[in-house]
């Protein structure tokens, strides 16, 4: 089968380029692409090359490159040694914006009928989110405020949600985006800068935030975001710099004995696969739980890539899920 497949050959540079796709191998399956979900703030820090030499981004990103990693498509054909999946089957998976891949059995979450496709895609992020909402440690209860109404501040906020936080307030200065994070659930939206938020977050939910979560990936709003947890407090700090060296840390992680909690897309558990986590976000999206309406802003061909990743360029404020149409 041929394959499409959008490529970044340089900063600021793409290519959409045409592959011979092999037959698939032992315990592999080959997927037809439905849509593929762009991961805004992932891909925007690698197509423009915002990261310091040496980090982890710089060991990555190596061109020509491939973006992308949430993929929802139809299973076309199978290898030797499949059992888990057939033909026919809809699956996401962890590879980049192509019209067809061929991947292991092993890298494939069956998607259940009742989600939609376009919901299915966030799936990547979804087990990103989970792995902060795991590590922080959302409680009944909890009072909670996100940083950042992008995309892993959004999912961020329906994990907590779904957690049983009692109260939540999502901070981000792009009103369309406070406008989806009431939908996914937020008790109360801020169009503010962080630094000036502490007295509206303290007469809104009476005290400071147990929980505030950090999913801008802005070296300086972490030092504002320690400000707003109370004392002994957790600070969860989801989104990923391309320059970690520059947050700083302020004496309030010692003074008021703040904890703080790292997560990342690779952390793993003995005790849930990833498709445990996959299967569990699609349950929580088909009941209703996890809400996701809203959530998907921009659509577009593969021909347009270069539209796409301009739009999330210079528009970020107009939009949370971009996809690509296959």
């Amino acid at each position: 089968m041929k394959q499409r497949q959008i490529l970044f050959t340089g900063i600021r540079q793409l290519e959409i380029v045409e592959n011979n796709l092999p037959a698939p191998g032992d315990g592999q399956v080959l997927v037809r692409t439905e849509v593929s979900l762009m991961s805004t703030g992932t891909e925007n820090i690698c197509f423009n090359r915002l990261f310091a030499p040496g980090t982890h981004w710089d060991n990555w990103v190596k061109y020509p490159f491939e973006p992308g990693y949430s993929t929802v498509g139809v299973v076309e054909a199978i290898g030797p040694n499949v059992s888990a999946i057939k033909v026919g089957d809809r699956v996401a998976h962890r590879r980049g914006h192509a019209s067809a891949h061929v991947v292991g059995q092993d890298m494939c979450n069956t998607v259940p009928d009742a989600v939609p496709a376009e919901y299915a895609a966030w799936s990547a992020l979804g087990r990103i989110t989970y792995n902060g909402a795991r590590q922080v440690g959302f409680h009944l209860g909890d009072r909670v405020a996100i940083v950042g109404a992008g995309p892993i501040g959004q999912m961020t906020l329906r994990w907590a949600m779904a957690c049983g936080a009692e109260e939540s307030v999502m901070i981000d200065s792009m009103p369309k985006r406070l406008d989806i994070a009431k939908k996914g659930g937020a008790t109360y939206t801020l169009n503010a800068n962080v630094a000036d938020v502490k007295p509206q977050i303290e007469e809104l939910l009476g005290m400071l935030p147990d929980v505030v979560a950090d999913a801008t990936g802005h070296q300086v709003v972490f030092e504002a975001a320690l400000k707003l947890v109370r004392t002994q407090g957790r600070m969860l700090l989801i989104g990923d710099t391309g320059t970690p060296t520059e947050q700083r840390l302020t004496g309030d992680v010692v003074c008021r004995a703040i904890s703080i909690h790292g997560a990342h897309d690779g952390t793993t558990y003995p005790d849930r696969s990833r498709d445990d986590i996959a299967q569990l976000f699609f349950r929580l999206v088909s009941s209703g739980r996890f809400r996701m309406d809203g959530m998907n802003t921009h659509w577009f061909s593969p021909d347009q890539a270069a539209d796409a990743y301009r739009l999330a360029n210079e528009a970020r404020g107009e939009t949370m899920g971009i996809l690509f149409r296959w």
